[in-house]
């Protein structure tokens, strides 16, 4: 397995790139915010993460300028239907903390805008890895909850929500407005989708 290659960016073009390590040219297939990130470094030392693809007609190797977006990458082609092809053309729409967030929030509507993902397969995405991000996102929010002062303290649901929101980008104000009015009592899971939607109007 490649874990990650580190030479000279040769060559940068949309949807691939090719890193020279010690004589061998590497193509990578890369995400629009990889190509993006990357594409001022032609000629200069380059690492990027990557991901091996055997299958019996070919070999390919993905590239991925963040260990977010391979994480998100691996994710993405554990749903039923989603190939690395699908998986790429996802991460070229969305930045991994965008793509939390519409999973999160059901947003199958822009998950669905990424080139060749239609509504089914994006109603797979959410149905399938609701539950993983979910969990990845509170025990992230775990981390940071002795730090963050929550005002929801009698109510555990609500604070471990605020913590989850705070960690996909909003800003506690912003996560508090969001989860104003929501039953306290309702289960975080079914508490995040709610004020997701708040903040997406």
């Amino acid at each position: 397995m490649i874990y990650h290659l580190n030479g000279t960016l040769e060559l940068c073009e949309e949807g691939s790139c090719v890193i020279d390590c010690n004589g061998v040219g590497y193509r990578l297939s890369v995400s629009d915010n990889t190509y993006t990130s990357i594409v001022g470094n032609v000629g200069k030392s380059q690492k990027l993460l990557t991901y091996l693809q055997v299958r019996e007609d070919a070999v390919e190797l993905y590239g991925f300028k963040t260990s977010d977006e391979l994480s998100a990458f691996k994710l993405l082609i554990t749903v039923s239907g989603v190939g690395p092809k699908a998986a790429m053309s996802i991460l070229s729409l969305l930045t991994p903390d965008k793509l939390s967030m519409a999973i999160c929030g059901e947003d199958t509507k822009t998950i669905a805008k990424a080139s060749g993902v239609g509504t089914k397969t994006a109603a797979r995405v959410v149905l399938e890895l609701k539950d993983k991000i979910a969990k990845q996102v509170f025990a992230t929010s775990s981390d940071i909850g002795a730090q963050a002062p929550i005002s929801f303290a009698k109510s555990s649901n609500l604070s471990e929500a605020l913590d989850a929101l705070v960690v996909l980008g909003y800003s506690k104000a912003e996560a508090q407005r969001a989860l104003g009015g929501i039953d306290p009592n309702m289960d975080v899971t079914k508490i995040i989708p709610i004020a997701l939607s708040k903040l997406m109007k």
